[in-house]
């Protein structure tokens, strides 16, 4: 346990030394391995799994969700989501920054990314908002707190990553995302509400819709809602009705939503040679990218599995006699201290080998501990120093300082606490779908 312990210090020094933090875990993992099992076990572990993670079926889910989400944001669907959102909230007080949240859930229902929905929902519902002249704290915050909620709602690439990492099922993960999500939103439209009841000035109403402009408003929709039913129904066999009988896979409903996603950006002449070719790349290129942090993330939970660091947790919380909920309370802590600290993907790859075989032999759910760690990697997005969104929304935005946008995320990121605390008080929140299904 304590060569683990001394690596997990390793890869903290490294990090913070700001070496990628893929390398610094492999690179750990490679001399702690060596330094238990010799040069050519250590080689020989490291070949295996690079061969073996690319060989895996079921990693193909990864890139599929990615060019879906890619495709959606080609096919302008964004401004649609805006649009509908706009015209049942936005004759309110704060309406703009609500329709704001309230797309940015639908956006990610269909993207599966925090960062491209706070970048794409800046372009549609900024100039908007500034029309109206509200506040850029409010403005800003409402776009960067939206965003989070596409690593939430399925589908969603970090909760495949967790499910490939703790081999939990992708199916129950997803289906567990849609109830706190939803919570999400409520308690988001809370803060802004909060907002414009201390600052009235802050968000201006804005010019009523009629029940026609509403209704055509939803009728711009239509593919938003066939591309979610036809990811999350057939996956969920929605779609098992005769004649059809159409049950899906994971990575078969990612490639069927990849396939309409591209359909849908097709048929609304947004894509040319030129931007599928830039689409594959990007994929290609994200793929990448995190195929090489889930490979260091494998080889260090191998070196700290094989050093015994989750043996030794379970025995000193057994010596010890904390109470099951009280050890959860102090994971929680670790999560939002790194938060601080860490980007949202690196802490669960970092986290989650440790903390698992731990959680599961205190007898909780794994899917509701699967929810719980991106809640809380939700809130590391928008909380400084390293807040990913924010500092992605300022790079779109650029007249807006950092600070103004942290400032506006604070009632969201208290109301992210609140949610956190009413999902690990009451696991039937999370549990409900997946066990009813």
């Amino acid at each position: 346990m304590t060569e683990s312990i001394i690596g997990l210090g390793a890869v903290l020094l490294l990090v913070f030394l700001r070496m990628p933090i893929a390398i610094a875990m492999g690179v750990v993992g490679f001399i702690g391995y060596m330094d238990i099992r010799g040069f050519h076990g250590s080689i020989s572990m490291v070949g295996s799994l690079v061969i073996n993670t690319a060989q895996d079926y079921g990693l193909s889910v990864v890139p599929l969700f990615i060019l879906m989400g890619l495709f959606v944001n080609k096919g302008g669907l964004s401004r649609e989501l805006y649009q509908v959102s706009y015209s049942f909230l936005g004759h309110m007080r704060g309406g703009l920054a609500m329709a704001t949240i309230v797309a940015c859930a639908g956006f990610a229902a269909i993207c599966g990314s925090s960062l491209a929905t706070a970048a794409t929902m800046s372009k549609v519902a900024l100039p908007q908002m500034r029309k109206y002249n509200y506040d850029d704290q409010l403005s800003t915050a409402s776009i960067a707190a939206g965003g989070t909620l596409g690593i939430l709602i399925p589908p969603s690439v970090i909760l495949v990553i967790y499910g490939l990492l703790t081999e939990t099922s992708i199916g129950k993960l997803f289906i567990a995302g849609i109830v706190p999500g939803l919570l999400g939103v409520v308690l988001y439209l809370v803060a802004v509400k909060f907002t414009v009841f201390r600052r009235p000035d802050s968000g201006p109403a804005g010019d009523r819709s009629s029940w026609p402009e509403r209704g055509q408003a939803l009728r711009s929709v239509w593919a938003v809602l066939l591309l979610f039913f036809l990811v999350i129904g057939g996956l969920y066999g929605a779609l098992d009705i005769w004649p059809v009988n159409l049950t899906f896979s994971p990575t078969e409903a990612a490639g069927m939503g990849a396939t309409g996603a591209f359909l849908i950006a097709l048929s609304r002449h947004t894509l040319n040679f030129t931007k599928v070719m830039q689409v594959l790349i990007e994929t290609a290129q994200t793929t990448a990218s995190l195929f090489t942090v889930l490979i260091g993330a494998w080889i260090f939970s191998n070196f700290v599995n094989l050093a015994g660091l989750p043996e030794g947790l379970r025995t000193a919380v057994g010596a010890f006699g904390v109470s099951p909920m009280v050890v959860m309370l102090m994971i929680l802590l670790v999560y939002i201290v790194l938060g601080c600290v860490f980007e949202s993907l690196s802490m669960l790859l970092l986290t989650v080998p440790i903390f698992f075989p731990l959680v599961t032999s205190l007898g909780f759910d794994p899917v509701w501990f699967g929810i719980i760690v991106v809640v809380v990697t939700e809130i590391s997005l928008i909380t400084p120093p390293v807040g990913l969104n924010v500092f992605v929304l300022k790079g779109v935005v650029g007249d807006v300082s950092t600070a103004t946008i942290f400032k506006g995320v604070t009632p969201f990121w208290i109301v992210d606490i609140i949610r956190l605390a009413i999902l690990v008080l009451f696991p039937w929140v999370v549990l409900v779908l997946p066990n009813s299904m």
